[in-house]
């Protein structure tokens, strides 16, 4: 909790406390600090236990200039509530004026302070605070990479009557390094439903879209993400998805913190503007709940909608998934892949066969050869690029079923200037990026067939490699190619009957693409792994090639990395956490499951799962 800092002068000693779980109280850690000098950015001590809640102790009676700042910032990464020991290192008017739920910015390493010269005429002080940006929260939680230098002012007078320093002109919102980030904050998904899209083919359920926010670890995090939830989706989900709860609900006034009774029953006090809601439209709203909460507290089975004085709808956690799905409730009958024949062939998933065989209809009778694949989440049809990446077809997975002619040709000259590996969404349309650098093109074939739609990117620099579709059908991952570097964007889907669409074929845009890896120059292989999550093959500059997690916001979550694997070429995974990772290496088709090493499966290339 707290670190070293430099600087001259008389040494004093610092304590933080930190109440465990069962309510011993623990000396969480002392530091010696300076009474003058500056103060490097050091990162606070490592903990392992995260069920540690850490409080700054309030400043002493004697502090100096430099430990009112020093003080301030550790009680910054403190689970205090509401910070209220951070704003006794404030003026009153200071304190009253300071809202740190604006923002948080996270820097490479703890905040450091320099000195200014004192104010001749008033004594008065002043530090500037500095490092190196690597993130920012904001006030709707959303979290976003950054970059650059931080640099702002913190300012201290001495009060006339005590003697006592006291910062009276503070920046907006928390500053803090990046372990101490880590241990304060975690990332939790929020869930609304797609407006924007039909419903998943097959099933008349609305399809739930994950929203990712940031919240403090151990500060009454159940009901703050119920706020977070009812408070809507962050700015830039918000133009594709709708939320059943009513606009202007909230919880009730006076309502306490939210927590779970020993059956797992969750009680959720609503105001009035939920009083008057049918039981369909609550249970809609309850499932929004369930997901969310599915996340973050496991112990909630079941929620209780209240408002207007009496019960609205109660709904299980498997209720929920008779109200509405996600992707990640999908789970893959099937691991499809090319074989050494390039035919689509396939293996259970989930099962420890290694033999695949080719699948029903004429993308596994051999009708075509094949370069890459992609199956429908229903597993009943797929797409095939042909071997020379000039042609796409697609076609049912039934016995007997004939080919057809292309859907999609491209002009490109060489295999790897024509068309990418298709992908499906959940209503059933194909995605398909053309990498013909005279034309470059992101098309849609929608229910996979018909004249296909030109998906507008405006914006993107770059021709498009790769592309992915979230099971939600309202967010794509793409790589895309701009000079030597290819990067992974994440990108909103919007349809419109306007600017060029039509009652029947609306037009189809990509728009506010944001970065998801900023850290990786080359991106080679990527695959939805999770509702809000991607695993990721590439390397940084001057680096070596890595697989990692990601989160759709650019953050890094806090699971395992897969394990090491050279050569990789593609990867795919599915939203379903159970099916196991699997990769097409040096080695052939190789898999991940869960807990043990990469196991070679077969030979062959392009595995996917369907999506």
């Amino acid at each position: 909790m707290v670190g070293e800092r430099g600087g001259r002068g008389r040494r004093t000693t610092v304590r933080t406390v930190a109440y465990a779980a069962g309510g011993v109280v623990l000396l969480a850690g002392c530091a010696s600090m300076p009474d003058s000098g500056d103060l490097r950015g050091v990162e606070s001590t490592p903990r392992q236990d995260t069920q540690v809640r850490v409080f700054a102790m309030p400043p002493s009676e004697d502090a100096t200039p430099t430990q009112i700042v020093q003080g301030f910032l550790e009680a910054l990464t403190s689970d205090d509530p509401d910070y209220k020991t951070a704003r006794q290192y404030l003026t009153p008017e200071a304190a009253k004026t300071w809202r740190p739920e604006l923002s948080t910015t996270v820097l490479s390493n703890g905040p450091g302070a320099r000195a200014e010269r004192p104010d001749r005429d008033t004594g008065a002080l002043s530090y500037t605070l500095t490092g190196s940006k690597v993130a920012t929260v904001d006030e709707q939680q959303a979290f976003a990479p950054a970059s650059g230098p931080y640099d702002k002012i913190v300012h201290l007078t001495k009060d006339a009557k005590s003697g006592q320093w006291r910062i009276d002109a503070v920046p907006q919102g928390v500053v803090m390094g990046k372990s101490d980030f880590q241990r304060n904050y975690m990332s939790v998904n929020k869930y609304y439903f797609a407006s924007n899209t039909t419903r998943p083919a097959g099933t008349a359920l609305p399809m739930a879209v994950a929203d990712p926010v940031y919240v403090r670890r151990h500060v009454d995090p159940t009901t703050r993400m119920v706020n977070s939830l009812l408070g809507g989706p962050t700015t830039w989900l918000d133009p594709v998805v709708r939320s059943s709860f009513p606009t202007g609900t909230a919880l009730r006034k006076g309502a306490g913190p939210l927590t779970p009774d020993e059956q797992g029953r969750l009680t959720v006090p609503l105001n009035d503007s939920a009083a008057e809601v049918g039981t369909g439209r609550c249970e809609e709203m309850a499932a929004q709940l369930l997901f969310t909460l599915r996340g973050l507290s496991p112990a909630v089975d079941e929620v209780e909608l209240r408002a207007g004085g009496g019960q609205l709808c109660s709904l299980t956690r498997e209720g929920a998934e008779i109200v509405a799905t996600r992707g990640a409730l999908h789970q893959p009958e099937y691991l499809y892949l090319v074989d050494g024949e390039r035919r689509l062939a396939r293996i259970a998933a989930g099962s420890g066969d290694t033999d695949p065989d080719p699948v029903p209809g004429p993308l596994g009778e051999g009708g075509t050869t094949l370069r890459s694949v992609a199956v429908a989440r229903d597993e009943r049809s797929a797409a095939g690029v042909g071997v020379d990446g000039k042609s796409l077809f697609v076609t049912s997975l039934v016995a007997g079923s004939s080919l057809g002619d292309p859907v999609l040709s491209s002009r490109g000259k060489t295999e790897d200037d024509r068309l990418a590996a298709p992908s499906w969404d959940a209503q059933g349309g194909l995605w398909v990026a053309d990498r013909d650098p005279g034309n470059p093109k992101l098309y849609l074939l929608e229910d996979g067939g018909g004249e296909p739609v030109e998906v507008r990117t405006p914006g993107l620099d770059g021709r498009v490699r790769a592309v992915r579709v979230a099971a939600d059908g309202v967010r794509i991952a793409l790589v895309v190619e701009e000079g030597d570097r290819r990067s992974l964007l994440i990108g909103r889907i919007e349809r419109s009957t306007t600017d060029g669409g039509t009652d029947e074929r609306p037009a189809v845009t990509v728009l506010e693409l944001r970065s998801a890896t900023p850290e990786l120059e080359q991106v080679t292989a990527m695959s939805w792994a999770g509702d809000s999550r991607l695993v990721v093959v590439g390397r940084e500059e001057g680096g070596v090639e890595q697989m990692k997690y990601v989160e759709v916001d650019g953050s890094t979550p806090d699971v395992t990395p897969p394990a090491a694997l050279t050569g990789v070429q593609a990867v795919t995974a599915s939203e379903d956490e159970l099916a196991p990772l699997v990769a097409h290496s040096v080695d052939g088709i190789v898999r991940l499951p869960s807990g043990a090493q990469w196991q070679k499966v077969t030979e062959g290339t392009a595995p996917v799962y369907p999506g």
